[in-house]
């Protein structure tokens, strides 16, 4: 089989564990063939090792450092674009969604945080692409705050609320039910976590722990059936364990973090999740939620650090999902809920683009200086529209020495 999985893994210390992950595949029966490996780091990192662990493992795949990257958008006639992808952020992510929108091979993508590991008996990639393909009956979740909390299943016993959650959101009632999937509506598997759970630094201080780990732990008895948000409720995206289709890459942008004026950080993967929910509701697709399951091994590190990461963005955090949710978008055709072809996936992501593009707009175009660097909405809008004009860019043909086709 071809290359068709794209894995994108934002690393400067831990890379080593990808070898988890390939052993995984190996132990399951997955075609590791099928995997085209992006290792998102900087220029002070090993590089040369990174590649030798690739070759070693006999896998497939690209380093791209700072420099590499530079290289990469002259290569591909989009320099202009190249603020659209934060330096020194874990939104560098977002140049491997590039790099698959320029290589169309690839119809899944994958993301993987070096700081997680599979658990050893379930088969990481399969799952993945069984979710992804899913079709029949499957536990839906709502509540009365339009919020699901995705570690819902045993937050009783623990009280957790993940990274993102708005904290005007907290103390739901969950309601449960069934919902009927058609095949071709999941357009991403967001696997969840075991050991050191991913919660924000002011929950991380309420728990007792000054290194940014939290005290309390989840296992694999934390959670139950897998699951999906209901029409209209939102939920944290978390990128450390996510598959995904190619059509949704225009709606995607993992949103610029850390390099910008406000210093908001710490949300990129949370707010994208919020924009890709509201599209996923108004184009008929799901994002479906349980396993695999991953091993999240958080390195310590000041919960301080954190904090002052996330503070210029708390409230923005308790108002972007209101706006969202109020931009109604025109788009060109009705979601299909059959299984997409090959000629869907075009129009697919046009539409996304299309709902991401209203979601831009407000955000460009709005007046928020009601809320404490409400400027930065403005700041996201505009990189928003640069996102998607990136990707027409990439559509474009370009004459290109030594450019990579798969």
């Amino acid at each position: 089989m071809s290359q068709d999985i794209c894995v994108v893994v934002p690393t400067i210390r831990e890379y080593e564990c990808m070898r988890s992950y390939f052993e995984n595949a190996r132990e399951h029966g997955f075609d590791l063939s099928r995997l085209h490996v992006v290792l998102v780091t900087e220029d002070f990192c090993e590089t040369d090792e990174m590649e030798r662990m690739l070759e070693e493992e006999d896998v497939s795949g690209e380093v791209f450092d700072g420099s590499r990257r530079e290289e990469w958008y002259a290569e591909h006639g989009v320099e202009e674009y190249e603020h659209v992808v934060p330096a020194a952020s874990h939104a560098e992510t977002s140049f491997g969604l590039l790099y698959m929108w320029a290589n169309d091979e690839f119809e899944y993508g994958f993301f993987i945080d070096d700081d997680t590991l599979p658990h050893p008996e379930e088969d990481f990639f399969g799952t993945h692409m069984q979710n992804l393909a899913f079709e029949g009956e499957i536990e839906s979740v709502s509540s009365d705050e339009n919020w699901v909390n995705v570690l819902y299943q045993n937050a009783d016993e623990h009280g957790l609320y993940p990274r993102g959650y708005p904290y005007s959101a907290m103390d739901e009632t969950v309601e449960t039910g069934t919902t009927e999937i058609e095949g071709g509506q999941v357009v991403a598997s967001q696997g969840l976590w075991t050991n050191v759970p991913d919660l924000d630094a002011v929950r991380i201080l309420m728990d007792g722990d000054l290194e940014g780990q939290a005290q309390t732990r989840t296992t694999a008895d934390d959670f139950g059936e897998d699951f999906v948000a209901e029409r209209g409720n939102y939920l944290t995206v978390c990128s450390m364990n996510l598959a995904f289709r190619r059509e949704v890459i225009p709606a995607f942008y993992q949103l610029p973090m850390d390099d910008n004026e406000w210093e908001v950080g710490r949300f990129d993967d949370i707010w994208s999740g919020v924009f890709l929910k509201r599209a996923c509701d108004v184009l008929g697709k799901r994002i479906y939620n349980g396993a695999p399951l991953c091993e999240h091994n958080k390195a310590p590190r000041s919960t301080f650090d954190d904090l002052n990461n996330e503070v210029p963005g708390l409230e923005l955090n308790e108002h972007l999902w209101r706006v969202i949710d109020s931009v109604e978008p025109e788009v060109p055709r009705a979601a299909q809920p059959a299984e997409p072809t090959e000629d869907d996936a075009g129009e697919d992501a046009d539409s996304y683009a299309d709902v991401f593009e209203a979601m831009a707009r407000e955000l460009a175009d709005g007046d928020w200086e009601e809320y404490n660097n409400g400027a930065f909405f403005n700041y996201v809008g505009e990189h928003m529209l640069d996102w998607l004009e990136c990707l027409e860019a990439l559509d474009r043909p370009v004459a290109v020495a030594g450019n990579r086709r798969l």
